[in-house]
């Protein structure tokens, strides 16, 4: 079987069948997007099983007392989370919907995090009255709010402070949460006031501290920073007001590839970064060793998700650019438009040969903005209407940050293993648009 560089970006099964077209899972592409329709979106078993498994290993090898949860905002759906809860992961979850899906399948909500920068008093009933494993408690309104539904409930709930710790992690400033300029958690400064208020509340149970610095971080003093000034502040809390850290959640953040030209670190590197600098810290300290969560979302699901589009017209402007459109877009993956954020692709009915000539061409999409580029300036070989086309590590808030701009359905979903794929959402219909209509 062809072995194209470009294939390590693809879902671990991807590889190119004999008839020079793509295969994931077992399953030739082209002949997915026949059966299917396009756009679709596949996300191969294999990949998600051994992402979920590479992080509870490379963790657990390090610091034994660690629980890998995953962050749900990066994709939820039925199938995925049941196949988590067969991995053994728990779920970080951050509104009442992600509550409620989790509770349809099934999974033991004493494994979910409840996180969250604005939760309703009505998200925070539900959740007490579903027994969440702990909730994630973000700012003094939430508290006090979260403090008074405990006692009128009569339920003891278990809680992280979340907090900033004003470290900057180097990405993109959308996706910066660790800073001091941040919407999220607890600033430093006020986090002391925060320790000894929920420590004061009879129905809330304080057992550690919760930060998360940002996504796609391809750095570890960001980690190794944010872990320091968490531990360091633990210790003075411990001194001054009895406060005993049980549990640290570090967040996630890891990053996936999403181009050839820039690797990201494997998931040993996040794990040695982060275990070594709790043991070395608490040990400095002179702290126990707290419980640690790590909260991966991307790393687990990114590269198991592939998009797949058919090419509608293309266009020229010569001496200046080839417009191939696809009829996806903005609709079913808005990153590029919102973060800018650089792909590569595939033709997927016909994988060229490394030696195969390649025209520079944009990608763009279907939709009625000049902005709907899903890439800009990539060499792919001559590409004719009704080729195939896939890009990979479309896995992670592509289809949670879908929309129905333009009155568009938003795509089907497989689920692909061993030469077989079964549906685990179905593409929408008009009926689905106007179901909420008066």
């Amino acid at each position: 079987m062809q072995k194209a560089p470009i294939l390590s970006l693809f879902p671990l099964t991807a590889q190119v069948n004999g008839r020079g077209h793509l295969s994931i899972g077992g399953c030739d592409i082209v002949e997915l997007a026949t059966e299917f329709g396009t756009p679709l979106y596949i996300f191969d078993e294999t990949t998600l099983r051994g992402k979920c498994a590479e992080f509870r290993r490379e963790f657990g090898s390090r610091y034994p007392d660690t629980t890998v949860i995953y962050a749900c905002k990066a994709f939820t759906n039925l199938s995925l989370i049941r196949l988590l809860n067969e991995e053994g992961l728990g779920l970080d979850v951050v509104s009442g919907g992600e509550i409620g899906i989790a509770k349809q399948a099934r999974f033991p909500l004493d494994r979910v995090y409840f996180h969250g920068n604005n939760k309703s008093a009505a998200e925070l009933r539900q959740a007490l009255e579903w027994g969440i494993g702990r909730v994630v408690v973000d700012n003094f309104h939430e508290l006090a709010m979260l403090g008074e539904i405990a006692e009128k409930m009569k339920r003891t709930v278990d809680i992280l402070l979340r907090f900033s710790p004003a470290v900057d992690p180097h990405t993109h400033k959308y996706i910066s949460t660790g800073i001091l300029d941040t919407k999220f958690g607890f600033p430093l400064a006020s986090l002391e006031e925060a320790v000894t208020r929920a420590m004061s509340m009879p129905r809330l149970k304080l057992l550690g501290l919760h930060l998360h610095i940002g996504s796609l971080i391809t750095e570890m003093d960001p980690y190794r920073q944010a872990i320091d000034v968490a531990l360091r502040f633990a210790a003075e809390m411990k001194q001054k007001h009895g406060f005993e850290l049980n549990e640290l959640n570090t967040g996630g953040g890891m990053a996936v590839q999403y181009t050839l030209d820039a690797p990201v670190p494997p998931v040993s590197a996040y794990a040695e970064a982060i275990a070594s600098e709790v043991v070395s810290k608490c040990k400095e300290l002179k702290l126990a060793k707290p419980a640690l969560v790590v909260e991966p979302g991307r790393a687990i699901v990114g590269q198991a998700g592939v998009a797949v589009y058919t090419v509608g017209a293309v266009k020229d402007i010569p001496g200046i650019r080839r417009y191939v459109s696809v009829d996806g877009g903005m609709g079913d993956n808005i990153r590029p438009a919102i973060y800018g954020s650089r792909y590569e692709a595939i033709l997927a009915n016909r994988v060229p040969s490394e030696e195969e000539p390649k025209p520079t061409v944009t990608i763009c999409g279907r939709y009625c903005e000049s902005g709907d580029i899903l890439i800009r300036d990539i060499d792919l070989p001559p590409i004719s209407p009704g080729d195939i086309l896939a890009v990979p590590d479309c896995g992670a808030y592509c289809i949670p940050m879908s929309s129905n701009y333009n009155a568009a359905f938003k795509p089907a979903l497989v689920m692909v293993k061993d030469g077989k794929a079964r549906i685990i959402r179905r593409r929408e219909t008009l009926e689905d648009l106007t179901r909420c209509d008066a």
